[in-house]
């Protein structure tokens, strides 16, 4: 008998809270599991909210947010998570304003996370549904009711996967998934995301608590391995910033103006951590130095011919392979106390053809909004854990070198 799955997440439109199988709701969930899935066309990643729908993962959204049937759910206007709908309003976006509108309800403003193209539309509900997990396997299913969200247009999925009917937002605000999973769920405030490298096999998203175990031998808890650095706060975004003094080259520092990494007062800078941005994007005056460096450790290489968008690529066929990857100069991302992110040639490494591999980083321009993102290919086969009660991350910057990936977490449901 072929293994079930237990994927994650229905959405349906209730008004009121459904009896599940005559369980009291919140049930005893200390934790939530949902798998991750790459796209490789958009190299953007979907939560499955069910088996046929999919919802991109964007760490700056505030919102969860799709095209809604033409009957729908509102909210009123005065109400509490009108107010935090409107906390982080898109800068570019106009406020739609309609005072004969009775009664009042509650107008959103969804943004495509790819292209910055917001619009405006109903705030509404929803139902959830996903699984409870032990940190091994899924257990049972956990209907989440009236989640707040947000109806979008169609055409506001414009450059997203074929197959996005929406976008789950996870950042740092009150309408973000997993601030409403913790407060209706009563769960421990953190949640995690392991990004696949690839579409043969889905990562794993988790809200809750620990373990978060992969398969490997013996199997493996990450949690217990992770090393922990602040999240810092931008005042006018709910992203997530890391604190970043400089950049290292097989060890040796990067040579530029560590405050270049800083935000200011007005939200301009600092470094990012994204997974809509396809590769770790720098501003021109730290990715030239940078490029520089690299290209200095690698000198012994054969060059290859440049694919856009990067600015260096080497004859693969002259790499050597490790664990982690080309055995290529490892990357460090220096933070704040005296602890790395390191890179290994897993991650900064990208095959662009059978003989050519990039530096998977890219030159955002002198006036890039931040001098740093931090992309999702950066990201892949790395575990991070967002413990939003202590404003700190976890990571864990490779599974590889400890035997296992992303898609190592097993989804056959617990009996």
């Amino acid at each position: 008998m072929a293994p079930c799955f237990l994927f994650l997440i229905t959405l349906t439109y209730l008004t009121t809270p459904p009896s599940v199988a005559g369980k009291q709701f919140p049930p005893e969930a200390k934790a939530l599991v949902a798998p991750i899935t790459k796209d490789v066309f958009t190299s953007l990643y979907t939560v499955a909210l069910n088996t046929d729908k999919k919802f991109v993962l964007d760490l700056a959204g505030p919102l969860l947010w799709f095209p809604c049937p033409p009957k729908h759910p509102t909210v009123l206007c005065n109400s509490t998570a009108c107010g935090a709908a409107g906390a982080f309003h898109p800068p570019r976006c106009p406020r739609i304003v309609d005072i004969n509108k009775q009664p009042c309800t509650c107008t959103a403003y969804p943004v495509n996370p790819v292209t910055a193209t917001c619009s405006s539309d109903d705030l509404t509900f929803t139902s959830v549904t996903l699984s409870s997990t032990d940190g091994k396997n899924p257990t049972t299913a956990v209907i989440v009711p009236k989640v707040v969200s947000s109806c979008a247009p169609k055409g506001l999925l414009s450059s997203l996967p074929a197959a996005a009917v929406g976008v789950a937002g996870l950042a740092r605000s009150g309408l973000a998934l997993p601030s409403q999973l913790f407060s209706k769920l009563y769960l421990k405030k953190q949640f995690a995301i392991c990004l696949p490298s690839s579409e043969a096999a889905p990562g794993a998203a988790f809200f809750g608590t620990e373990p978060f175990y992969f398969l490997a031998a013996p199997p493996v808890d990450v949690a217990a391995r992770l090393t922990y650095t602040t999240l810092l706060r931008n005042p006018t975004n709910p992203a997530y910033y890391l604190e970043v003094k400089g950049l290292a080259v097989n060890r040796e520092a990067v040579p530029f103006l560590a405050r270049m990494l800083e935000f200011d007062s007005l939200g301009h800078g600092g470094v990012m951590i994204s997974t809509a941005a396809p590769y770790t994007t720098l501003t021109s005056h730290i990715y030239r130095p940078f490029l520089k460096a690299f290209a200095a450790a690698t000198k012994g290489i054969p060059r290859a011919p440049k694919v856009k968008p990067f600015g260096l690529c080497l004859n693969s066929t002259a790499l050597g392979t490790t664990r982690v990857g080309y055995g290529v100069p490892q990357i460090d991302v220096m933070l704040a106390g005296g602890r790395n992110w390191t890179i290994f040639g897993a991650n900064s490494l990208k095959q662009v053809d059978k003989d050519t591999a990039c530096l998977a980083f890219v030159d955002g321009g002198p006036k890039a909004e931040q001098v740093m993102v931090i992309g999702g290919y950066q990201l892949e086969n790395s575990f991070l854990l967002f413990d939003l009660a202590r404003s700190r991350l976890g990571f864990l910057s490779t599974l590889l070198g400890i035997m296992t990936t992303c898609s190592n977490f097993n989804f056959t449901v617990k009996a």
